[in-house]
C-alpha cells in the first residue's frame, strides 16, 4: 500500500509531536523508525534498557495507533507475566494504573500480549481512529504521549539496564 502525500504527511507530523514530547525525557532511550517497507505500520522505537523497546505505530489503513512494550528476550517477558500475575491485577487493570499514574483516565485499557514473528514478545494497546486525519487532533496526540508514559509507568520497574 502506498501512502498518498497527504497520509504520509500526516503520519510524519504526527509522529514529530511523538519524538518531540519525550525528547527532553531522560527515562526514554533514543528513538528509531521501524517501518515496514509496504507502509501497513510506520513504528516509533524508543529504547528502553537492555533488549527492551517502548513503540508507538501507526497502521494507516486500519486506522489505528497502538503504543507498546517490546522485548526480544523471553525470559524478560516470562518475568513481566509473571510480575502481573504476582500484583493481582489483569493486564488490563495493570496498564490501567499505568495509564492513571500517567494522567490518563483510561482504568482498564485492552491489552494484547503476544509474539511478533520470531522477534518480539509484546504487550499492546491500539487506539482505533476514525479516520487517518484524526492523528492531528490535539486530543488524540495528548492521549497517544499519555499512553505511552502509561506504559512507563507500567513495565518501567521490569527494565533493567545490563551493565
Amino acid at each position: 500500500m502506498a501512502l498518498s502525500e497527504e497520509q504520509a504527511y500526516l503520519i510524519e507530523s504526527f509522529r514529530v509531536y511523538v519524538e518531540d514530547a519525550v525528547v527532553a525525557d531522560d527515562r526514554y532511550g533514543s528513538v528509531a523508525r521501524h517501518d515496514r517497507e509496504d507502509d501497513s505500520t510506520l513504528a516509533l522505537r524508543f529504547e528502553a534498557g537492555a533488549k527492551c523497546w517502548f513503540e508507538v505505530s501507526v497502521r494507516p489503513t486500519v486506522p489505528q495507533v497502538r503504543v507498546s512494550f517490546l522485548t526480544n528476550d523471553r525470559w524478560k517477558s516470562e518475568e513481566i507475566e509473571q510480575a502481573i500475575q504476582d500484583s493481582g491485577d489483569s493486564m488490563e487493570k495493570f496498564v490501567g494504573v499505568g495509564f492513571e499514574e500517567a494522567g490518563l483516565d483510561w482504568g482498564a485499557p485492552p491489552v494484547e500480549h503476544d509474539r511478533q514473528g520470531d522477534e518480539f514478545f509484546f504487550f499492546a494497546t491500539p487506539l482505533e481512529l476514525e479516520e487517518l486525519g484524526d492523528l492531528e487532533r490535539q486530543e488524540i496526540r495528548n492521549k497517544v504521549v499519555r499512553m505511552l508514559e502509561g506504559y512507563l509507568v507500567a513495565f518501567g520497574s521490569a527494565i533493567v539496564t545490563d551493565e
